[in-house]
């Protein structure tokens, strides 16, 4: 029972990343001004399918660096606090700048990505 309770939970915290993946590549990325009609409708729709596919990989990346940072470090300082749900919270939201940190520099600074 104990361990399903761990899935559970890390699916909840990797689904929020996933969601805060697409959210930051939809700031990235701006609004879809495309029309919907003609031509535009193909150029409409791979906006939206580009903004959730580099999202899930973004979000992936947060999901990945966040759970192993959990199982290693914080389930064991935060095993009596009563505010560990805010703290991994933050936590998730300082990894989400770290890599949304890195996703700028490779792509913008040294033109990688």
């Amino acid at each position: 029972m104990r361990i399903l309770k761990y899935i559970l939970a890390y699916l909840f915290w990797t689904l929020l990343s996933l969601f805060i993946g697409i959210g930051y590549m939809r700031l990235v990325l701006g609004a879809n001004t495309v029309s919907e009609e003609g031509l535009g409708y193909l150029l409409h729709l791979f906006y939206d399918i580009g903004m959730i596919q580099v999202g899930l990989w973004v979000g992936s990346a947060i999901a990945l660096c966040f759970v192993l940072l959990d199982i290693f470090y914080l389930r064991k300082k935060l095993k009596n606090n009563p505010k560990r749900t805010v703290i991994r919270l933050a936590v998730l939201l300082m990894i989400t700048v770290l890599v949304s940190i890195v996703h700028y520099l490779l792509e913008k600074v040294i033109d990688v990505i």
